[in-house]
């Protein structure tokens, strides 16, 4: 089985979800998105894609031209019911995908936090997150996409999770990350703390607080989700 994971920056990528996924059955490769699009036959044949997070915006099509061929190739994976999973960034290009509008939210949300899990996330794989805090790093929001399933929020951004059918899952926040390689994330984002005003060591001492259990929890909602996507 092939999973082709979709990155905009090399730290933003896979994070605990690579070993599952291999201890799954999934040989995984990286697309460098502006540098190696995919190719049509990529997009639909492939077992699984992951499109992960990224600094820019949907809406940068004009400074970016690739991000409409990534959205393009999402609508025909999702149109044609192939597994999809969207983190951050890849959350809105699957809503942009899917008809619906992704446009700054009324304010950024860094930092860690347990989403919420709304009624229709009863019996789905977000069950896993349930008072779990997790990694938040977008200043981005989207509509619900037509015909999809509104799974979670939070008070800063109301459409934190959707469901698109059994075959498709995005999410707003990072359940991927590693938390021992925060740095990366510190370092790699280290303008954007500065501008929003956050001391790299309160984010430091906050993902030493929550340990493993956002890592543990983030596997264990992909093999859950993965168990129905691919059979589905």
């Amino acid at each position: 089985m092939r999973c082709l994971a979709v990155r905009h920056v090399r730290f933003e990528d896979l994070g605990v979800f690579e070993p599952a996924l291999e201890a799954l059955g999934y040989q995984v490769a990286y697309r460098q998105a502006g540098v190696q699009a995919l190719t049509e036959t990529e997009w639909l044949a492939c077992e699984l894609v992951v499109v992960l997070g990224g600094p820019i915006g949907v809406y940068d099509v004009a400074d970016y031209p690739w991000l409409q061929q990534q959205i393009d190739g999402l609508r025909s994976r999702l149109l044609a019911g192939r597994p999809t999973l969207g983190l951050c960034l890849g959350s809105q290009l699957m809503a942009a995908a899917l008809g619906a509008r992704v446009y700054p939210g009324a304010a950024k949300e860094i930092g860690w936090a347990p989403v919420q899990l709304r009624a229709p996330a009863e019996g789905t794989a977000l069950e896993e997150l349930r008072d779990v805090p997790m990694l938040h790093w977008h200043g981005d929001t989207f509509d619900l996409p037509e015909g999809a399933l509104w799974l979670a929020s939070s008070a800063t951004t109301p459409h934190q999770a959707f469901a698109w059918g059994a075959h498709a899952l995005a999410l707003q926040f990072h359940p991927e990350v590693e938390p021992a390689r925060i740095e990366e994330w510190l370092i790699g984002h280290g303008a954007e703390l500065a501008e929003q005003g956050i001391p790299p060591a309160t984010l430091r001492e906050a993902t030493q607080a929550v340990g493993q259990r956002p890592a543990e929890a983030g596997v264990r909602l992909l093999k859950r989700w993965l168990q129905r996507a691919a059979t589905t």
